[in-house]
């Protein structure tokens, strides 16, 4: 394994994600065992020191079906001197709160997969390592020797069939004398820059968050890329798609503020929205739901202050009644019963049946199915988010694991 060192990530980098994350788990009332997070994304950074500039970024996120978020990042690098090789790449936090997995000493991250890089055009191998994080320095980005160092006893360590494990807020790093409060796994990569502009492309899928809340999180850290040399990127571009099926979710706003998210693709709607909790800091989200689509929002002279966090829709529960893409659905109380029917319910069972008939016809509405059903057309025409499409002819050909599970859920 290379021992070549990496630019450090600074601590408030990682910390800043964290706490977003703890803060959101807050906001839902929940406790440590009832969200996780797995690992963030993250922008590659130069080795060295560098006169390299960030060109051009094109950062596309896809929602996946399957609890992974899927990254394909596009840079275009300046070099104004004469070629040169450096080492690049990215930390990637180990899971916090409520994920407990094997240790790989080599740095192997256990929910990041199918990394790749090619350096104008040509693909390139990439290495790992375990990395130290101290409080107040910055991370040491030389991957450490895992002969010398262990996990030290915490709330979260354990050893089971000869593996270690454990829950990176709650266990150390030791080598009998010195000890790391956390760790993290590093990837990196040798690129060969030629004078001028080189192009480099790297992809991987990661784990998403998750809690009770919400069916997923996806965080990803921008601001590293302040570290080229012209410490911003001079044309950017963020595409979050979802190319089969319908998404519902919310991303906090605060850094994208200089210029409007645009739908390029695909159906959909968005909206706004405001935080509710008084004693979190962060109160610009933006509601989106699409259909088959892709979000964009561009940049020139981009120089990031936040971090992206995306998460699956109706948080609070009160976005027009729907909780798609979420575990968190409404329930039918009177008002709605009657507004359904023109009749208070009889019992109990009565709104349980209308709950579930909602919920099972929300993946036709989801997709612009116009009613005949007067009732159904007359709700749905109350959510925000329905765009009514004629020409949609009901079929089930493309709907998802989350359109199923919706249906299925009404069946006991």
């Amino acid at each position: 394994m290379s021992q070549t060192p990496l630019v450090p990530f600074h601590t408030m980098i990682t910390k800043r994600l964290l706490l977003t994350f703890a803060a959101m788990m807050l906001m839902g009332g929940l406790s440590a065992n009832d969200g996780v997070y797995y690992v963030s994304g993250n922008q590659l950074v130069s080795v060295e020191e560098t006169d390299i500039a960030v060109a051009k970024e094109i950062l596309t996120i896809e929602i996946g079906d399957d609890q992974f978020a899927r990254v394909n990042v596009y840079y275009e690098f300046y070099n104004p001197g004469p070629a040169k090789t450096l080492t690049m790449g990215f930390e990637a936090m180990l899971p916090y709160e409520g994920s407990v997995c094997e240790l790989n000493p080599k740095g192997v991250h256990p929910y990041i997969h199918d990394f790749t890089a090619t350096i104008n055009g040509k693909s390139t191998p990439y290495s790992t390592g375990v990395v130290a994080k101290r409080d107040s320095v910055p991370t040491d980005m030389r991957p450490l020797n895992m002969r010398k160092w262990h996990f030290g006893p915490g709330d979260g360590f354990q050893e089971e069939d000869g593996n270690t494990y454990w829950d990176m807020n709650e266990s150390f790093l030791t080598n009998g004398t010195d000890t790391i409060d956390f760790a993290s796994c590093a990837y990196y990569f040798k690129a060969r820059f030629k004078e001028g502009k080189n192009i480099v492309v790297h992809s991987y899928r990661y784990r998403m968050s998750a809690s009770v809340n919400y069916n997923y999180a996806i965080p990803y850290l921008l601001t590293p890329a302040t570290r080229w040399a012209n410490h911003q990127i001079d044309d950017f571009t963020l595409h979050i798609t979802a190319p089969k099926g319908i998404r519902h979710f919310m991303l906090y706003n605060d850094g994208f503020l200089a210029a409007p998210f645009q739908l390029v693709s695909g159906k959909g709607k968005m909206r706004p929205r405001e935080r509710v909790e008084e004693d979190f800091n962060r109160s610009d989200m933006l509601e989106v739901y699409m259909y088959n689509g892709t979000l964009e929002w561009k940049s020139r002279n981009f120089r990031p202050e936040h971090e992206l966090f995306v998460f699956s829709g109706n948080f609070y529960g009160d976005a027009g009644g729907i909780g798609y893409d979420n575990n968190s659905f409404f329930q039918v109380d009177d008002s709605l019963y009657q507004a359904f029917y023109g009749k208070p319910a009889k019992n109990d069972k009565e709104k349980t049946d209308l709950e579930k008939r909602i919920r099972r016809n929300l993946p036709y509405a989801a997709r612009g199915y116009v009613f005949n059903d007067k009732n159904l057309r007359a709700f749905f025409e109350k959510q925000w988010w329905y765009t009514p499409d004629p020409n949609w002819k009901m079929s089930t050909d493309d709907f998802t694991r989350y359109d199923w599970d919706m249906i299925e859920s009404t069946t006991y």
